[in-house]
């Protein structure tokens, strides 16, 4: 039995210490917004926050979970209403959607650490996730939107 915290909230999960945490997120929790895309750390869908550093959960071992804290994209904001999310709905970011979750946790990760991030800021800390649909120009301007609305006042 390994305890993790995923959003604020303890579980005892029965599973294989070597499993990839992405799949005790979604195949055990029942939390699917975190994504399998490429299972080996390249494209980004499956980020996830531990201890608030943005990691690959396809590669991360449960075990390596045990005790820390986790957050997914269903723990960003409890009402939705993330700088970063209002931003992605704002200026309609996803096509087809599947990687934004990664993109949106990396994202609040550069936010976090760089209020005032410039583009070349932006393209080097969202390099590791790819979309296939190229909303990359989309995507620095949600990011550029909402560090200026954590400028003004909206709580990250």
């Amino acid at each position: 039995m390994i305890t993790i915290t995923v959003n604020g909230k303890q579980h005892n999960v029965d599973a294989d210490p070597d499993m990839p945490l992405l799949w005790a997120i979604r195949d055990i929790l029942g939390l699917t917004g975190t994504k399998y895309g490429c299972g080996v750390a390249q494209c980004g869908a499956c980020t996830i926050h531990l201890n608030g550093e943005a990691v690959r959960s396809c590669v991360t071992k449960l075990s390596r979970a045990a005790g820390q804290q986790i957050v997914t994209i269903e723990g960003l904001s409890a009402a939705n209403n993330h700088p970063l999310q209002v931003a992605w709905n704002e200026l309609n970011v996803p096509q087809c959607g599947y990687c934004q979750s990664g993109q949106l946790m990396s994202a609040a990760v550069l936010l976090r650490e760089n209020s005032n991030p410039t583009d070349q800021d932006i393209d080097d800390a969202m390099s590791g996730n790819i979309c296939r649909c190229g909303t990359y120009q989309r995507v620095r301007a949600a990011i550029h939107k909402a560090a200026e609305m954590q400028r003004e006042g909206a709580k990250i």
